[in-house]
């Protein structure tokens, strides 16, 4: 007989900490995202770069202003609540950035941080951060990446590091953690995820995804007011099983639905304002079994709200989970103290071998 208590949605918030969470988090569950490519130029080059991969990056820009501010208008029509301004290098048009705020104020933008973004932009800023210097001379081709970038960013609240994992970087991550923290910086954690035919050197191994998570539980631990994580991210992200293998991904890409969610609402637009439905994820050109990508997790974990809500310690990861998911993509949401302090498996699944 199957001794798995059955736990009803209303024992799972009884504890006052839990429920206080959960009505936290449930406050956004009204965003709905969509991404746009704003130009396909960048400033930098680097290894296993996901715009410079597939169709996108071979369309015209289009820099008419007026255009982009009739699109903003549109999506939000159609219930866009959030924009996530992306490839290549968002922070070479300003003009364009200042005129999606100004239409939908929720949103973020993924930037190499080389260029200084107006503060008259108010969206969450996510930088990308590869390594120590040494390796972004290598993996990136330009040099002082994290000085040039805490020039521009350090102090600034709209600022969230986004440090990316590879096989070969996990090592360095506590000097740039440590260094981020001197700053008065915060960080949270990526993980490299292979464009499709991808034949590089920093995709994972089942050695490198342990290592990367016991790094990043230990970091968090050493660095609890820098890094925005949770010890059910480093399990989500690091699983020998990637994201769709374990969650099923929702994004159009990997979902025939229209009915529902992110397969009716979301759309992935390329710099001359179309989209393709088929490509549509949220980072395309992405590897889909090899995917463990923040971007995607923070989208596909939250969406398994009732594979999680089964029993106490899964509904508090899951609560930790999205309450990190919140902080690093929204501007001036805070991050709470983690629920769950345990290792979790996702469910359905073993706790991780590796």
């Amino acid at each position: 007989m199957d001794s798995t208590p059955t736990w009803k949605f209303s024992d799972l918030i009884a504890d006052a900490e839990v429920k206080a969470r959960w009505e936290k988090v449930r406050q956004y569950f009204f965003l709905r995202e969509s991404t746009y490519d704003m130009t396909r130029r960048c400033n930098i080059r680097c290894n296993g770069c996901y715009y410079y991969e597939g169709d996108k990056q071979h369309t015209r820009d289009n820099t008419r202003a007026d255009d982009w501010r009739q699109l903003m208008q549109a999506e939000k029509a159609r219930g866009i609540t959030f924009v996530v301004l992306a490839g290549a290098e968002p922070s070479l048009v300003p003009d364009l950035c200042q005129v999606c705020f100004d239409e939908i104020q929720l949103g973020c933008i993924a930037t190499n941080g080389l260029e200084r973004i107006p503060d008259s932009v108010g969206y969450r800023l996510h930088i990308s951060v590869w390594g120590d210097d040494e390796t972004s001379r290598k993996t990136r081709h330009a040099g002082r990446m994290l000085v040039r970038q805490l020039e521009n960013y350090a102090g600034d609240p709209r600022a969230v590091f986004v440090y990316t994992f590879t096989r070969h970087n996990i090592d360095q991550a506590e000097t740039v953690v440590r260094t981020l923290a001197d700053h008065g910086g915060r960080v949270t954690f990526n993980m490299f995820s292979a464009p499709v035919g991808y034949q590089g050197g920093l995709r994972h191994t089942p050695h490198s995804l342990a290592e990367t998570r016991r790094t990043m539980v230990d970091l968090l631990q050493r660095y609890p007011q820098t890094v925005l994580f949770s010890r059910y991210s480093a399990m989500a992200h690091t699983h020998e099983k990637g994201l769709h293998d374990l969650f099923r991904c929702p994004y159009p890409r990997q979902n025939p639905s229209t009915d529902v969610g992110l397969g009716r609402s979301f759309r992935q637009y390329r710099t001359d304002l179309t989209w393709d439905r088929a490509a549509a994820c949220c980072v395309p050109d992405t590897d889909c079994a090899d995917c463990r990508h923040y971007a995607a997790a923070s989208a596909v974990v939250t969406a398994r709200l009732f594979r999680h809500a089964v029993e106490p310690d899964i509904f508090r990861s899951w609560l930790d989970f999205v309450d990190t998911y919140l902080a690093v993509w929204v501007q001036g949401y805070k991050k709470g103290k983690n629920l769950c302090d345990r290792w979790i498996a996702p469910p359905g699944e073993e706790l991780a071998a590796n």
